[in-house]
């Protein structure tokens, strides 16, 4: 029923299409490898093989790996900060609105991270590990990128941090995908994972 709806709601937008569906994280996987979709909607609790481990051998094993959002209950899920920390674009709440849906689709599909600042935070708190030394990517990092990876953390894109920061959008662009580099991040939700768990910024 849920992937019926889902299947109505993403097929009514002129610029989206669903090219598959799948009932296990088996399923998923062999979906996404013959269907290769832009974007992946993955729930968590699933039989047989779960969404992390989905997400891990969708990610591990896909030539053009496709953008994985997670599709949960509770913001709190301990399986949300695993799916996260497996390479997750970010997660979705089963109960929000069709405009939140179609809104994250697109926004993932772009290559964004959807992320909620206060759940990343909570979810960081409660599940990660205990914060180690400064890690050695610490130290490699300039000030200003330092600076992008902590805005980053509060849940802003490129062009708020960009104003917050008084430069072009380019240039945060480009301080980005520098901070990337050096923690050896997937992308956006990767790299404030890292950041939480490592103590760099704190869950207070």
């Amino acid at each position: 029923m849920v992937r019926t709806a889902l299947r109505v709601v993403l097929d009514a937008e002129p610029d989206l299409e669903v090219v598959g569906e799948a009932a296990t994280g088996a399923e998923a996987v062999s979906v996404v490898r013959a269907a290769r979709p832009d974007v992946v909607l993955m729930d968590v609790r699933m039989p047989e093989v779960d969404g992390i481990r989905a997400t891990e051998r969708i990610l591990a094993g896909t030539a053009e790996p496709p953008r994985i959002l997670v599709v949960t209950t509770f913001e709190n899920d301990s399986y949300v900060y695993d799916a996260l920390r497996a390479g997750a674009a970010g997660f979705l709440l089963k109960r929000a609105a069709v405009e939140e849906l179609v809104g994250a689709v697109r926004l993932v599909a772009r290559s964004d991270s959807l992320l909620y600042p206060e759940a990343v935070r909570g979810l960081a708190a409660e599940h990660a590990r205990r914060p180690r030394p400064a890690p050695p990517w610490a130290a490699r990092l300039t000030e200003r990128e330092a600076e992008v990876l902590r805005l980053v953390a509060t849940g802003l894109t490129n062009a708020e941090i960009a104003a917050r920061l008084g430069v072009g959008p380019a240039t945060a662009k480009t301080h980005m995908a520098a901070v990337l580099s050096k923690l050896g991040a997937r992308d956006r939700t990767q790299a404030v994972i890292l950041a939480y768990e490592s103590g760099f910024v704190g869950t207070g």
